[in-house]
């Protein structure tokens, strides 16, 4: 099986609420616990609209089901952050993510962006240790936010265009 992008569809909103009511899965990734279904699918519905042209996801497909997704925020012609979430906790640690960046910072050269970012709290092992086999680098603190129930440093990476 592989790892394959594709732009979110109507219906994607449904795998989000699944991956909502996991508690582990929303600590990891950063999002509100306890949200109902209903604001999850608010929110994707939203997302999965479009409109900002400052904001682009796409699913991560692994054997034609969702299973995450990759995003590039703050586009604004030169640069982007990355994003990335594998939804399904059973799949984690198997490189799927990473697969699914390779091909996105494929898209960010394409787009001709001259950097890619990504910010990581400093206790999440996991995506430091992504973003540095993706070859990205570390270039510091950028402040701290709360991250499962602790005020943590946030580390930024940055990786630029293959010339």
């Amino acid at each position: 099986m592989t790892v394959a992008l594709r732009p979110l569809a109507p219906g994607d909103e449904d795998a989000a609420v699944r991956w909502a009511a996991d508690p582990e899965f929303c600590a990891a990734a950063d999002w509100t616990p306890g949200l109902s279904a209903r604001a999850v699918r608010r929110h994707w519905q939203a997302i999965i609209a479009g409109g900002d042209p400052t904001f682009r996801r796409w699913g991560i497909t692994y054997g034609g089901a969702l299973i995450g997704y990759v995003d590039l925020g703050h586009l604004d012609g030169q640069s982007a952050e990355l994003g990335i979430a594998i939804g399904e906790r059973a799949l984690w640690g198997r490189g799927l993510a990473r697969e699914a960046c390779v091909q996105v910072l494929d898209i960010a050269w394409t787009l001709n962006l001259a950097e890619v970012t990504a910010l990581v709290h400093e206790p999440n092992d996991r995506s430091h240790a992504l973003m540095r086999s993706l070859g990205l680098l570390e270039a510091g603190q950028v402040g701290a936010e709360r991250y499962r129930g602790a005020v943590v440093p946030v580390r930024r990476y940055v990786i630029r265009r293959p010339d």
